[in-house]
């Protein structure tokens, strides 16, 4: 799970060079960096068509800061780059082929006036206090300061999300809970929204619950995070099964989270568990054989030699 959003000042700029189709189709394209040129990741691209009002879609960058949209239908749209309480709008005038690169400088006071410059400096700055207050664990402060950034800018994402993990972390789950349900109505595609109530749903013991929002969660994942979120999630939802008691589930997610990450030497635990409840005896110990090839000094690694020791072949 992340524990910080937010990434202080940031300059966003747009400039890729992707080959061109050989069908017609129009091409929208970007990256986006923070002050100091290096990628930010999960920045939001919002492309609005100001001719159509219903005509809107939505992505984020990648790891590398890239972000590219193809299909877009011609004409004029107001695109806007947001990561935390920072935004900037541009327009542009979209045709079929390949379209002239965007430039974003998304920093504190991108065109505003002085008044807005120094209002959008003290957002930016309470938001890296109320970030400091969290990793140092002084959870009460953080939450008094990511409220007081919502007083002033409702629609704070990640104030949301970061207000869901402090109460999640103080085991006050109404409020956890809320603040999730309030990150959802405002980005309804959220996959760690949906995982923050899993959790949520999984510790209060409403496993039904904590089931269908982490199988949103995975969903909403989808196949681009299958070396890392989406295995995660899919992990998660197994162990929502497996603390319901629902074991031959709970390795179905496990058995998809090892192939979508091999790596993931919890899945392989979990996995054999799982097996093992089931009288899967073989595959139980070639689970655990996998677990010890991916982290043999893991915190799992002397039970699961164990395991290996005593389960026959």
């Amino acid at each position: 799970m992340r524990t910080q959003l937010f990434r202080g000042l940031l300059v966003i700029v747009v400039a890729l060079t992707v080959a061109a189709p050989a069908f017609a189709q129009s091409i929208l394209k970007g990256v986006v960096l923070d002050a100091q040129g290096k990628p930010i990741e999960g920045a939001t691209i919002v492309m609005e068509s100001t001719q159509a009002a219903s005509r809107r879609i939505e992505t984020k960058t990648n790891a590398k800061g890239e972000f590219l949209q193809i299909g877009l239908p011609s004409g004029a749209y107001k695109v806007t780059a947001t990561k935390g309480p920072l935004t900037q709008t541009l327009q542009s005038q979209i045709r079929q082929g390949e379209n002239r690169p965007l430039q974003f400088a998304l920093a504190p006071g991108s065109g505003l006036s002085e008044e807005e410059k120094k209002a959008a400096a003290a957002t930016a700055q309470a938001a890296s206090e109320a970030i400091a207050a969290m990793q140092a664990g002084r959870d009460d402060e953080a939450i008094a300061k990511f409220n007081a950034i919502l007083t002033t800018v409702p629609a704070c994402a990640d104030c949301l999300y970061n207000l869901g993990l402090t109460h999640s972390k103080k085991q006050d789950w109404t409020n956890a809970e809320d603040s999730f349900k309030k990150l959802l109505a405002l980005r309804p595609d959220s996959a760690d929204a949906y995982n923050g109530l899993a959790n949520v749903y999984n510790a209060q013991k409403r496993f039904d619950e904590a089931i269908a929002a982490s199988k949103k969660a995975a969903e909403l994942a989808g196949p681009a995070a299958a070396g890392g979120g989406n295995a995660e999630a899919m992990y998660n939802q197994g162990v929502i099964l497996w603390n319901s008691q629902k074991y031959a589930e709970a390795k179905t997610q496990f058995e998809a989270a090892v192939k979508a990450d091999p790596n993931m030497a919890l899945a392989h635990y979990q996995l054999g568990m799982a097996q093992l409840n089931l009288g899967q005896i073989p595959d139980a110990r070639a689970s655990f054989e996998n677990y010890l090839k991916v982290d043999p000094n893991g915190p799992k690694a002397a039970e699961v030699k164990g395991y290996v020791a005593a389960l026959p072949k």
